[in-house]
C-alpha cells in the first residue's frame, strides 16, 4: 500500500484530501504543518509527501527539501492556489509534481496513481 504524508494547514482541506486518498486505497498520515511532518519523516518511510506550499512555521518547499535529505526516494507533490508560489517551487524543487487549486479530487487521485505507475514502468 502506498504511504502518503499529507501536510496541509487548512483543516477542512486536510480532512477532505485524507478521506479521498484513503477511499482510493492509500495509507495517509495527515499533519497541519511542516514542523509536524519532520518527526514523521525522521522515523517513518513514506512513498509520497503531498504538501501545501504556503503554511505557517515551515513552508512546503523547505519541507520538501528536508524530505529529500532524509528520504531521497520519497516523491513530492505540491498543492497550491498561488501561481507565483508554484513558479518558485518549480525552481527550488524541480522534481516535484505540482497540482494547482482548485482541483477535483479524482484529478488528485489520478495524479498520485500516475506518479507510481511511472515508477513501476521505469523499474521493469
Amino acid at each position: 500500500m502506498i504511504r502518503i504524508l499529507l501536510a496541509e494547514d487548512d483543516t477542512a482541506m486536510r480532512t477532505y484530501l485524507k478521506r479521498a486518498l484513503e477511499q482510493a486505497g492509500f495509507s495517509v498520515m495527515a499533519v497541519s504543518c511542516g514542523t509536524e511532518a519532520m518527526p514523521l519523516l525522521e522515523t517513518e518511510i513514506y512513498d509520497l509527501l503531498l504538501s501545501d506550499i504556503v503554511m505557517p512555521e515551515m513552508d512546503g518547499i523547505e519541507l520538501a527539501q528536508r524530505c529529500n535529505e532524509l528520504s531521497p526516494s520519497t516523491k513530492v507533490m505540491f498543492i497550491t492556489g498561488f501561481a507565483a508560489v508554484a513558479l518558485k517551487a518549480n525552481r527550488e524543487a524541480p522534481h516535484a509534481k505540482m497540482l494547482s487549486k482548485p482541483f477535483h479530487l479524482k484529478d488528485l487521485v489520478l495524479e498520485v496513481e500516475r506518479m507510481f505507475e511511472d515508477s513501476a514502468v521505469a523499474s521493469l
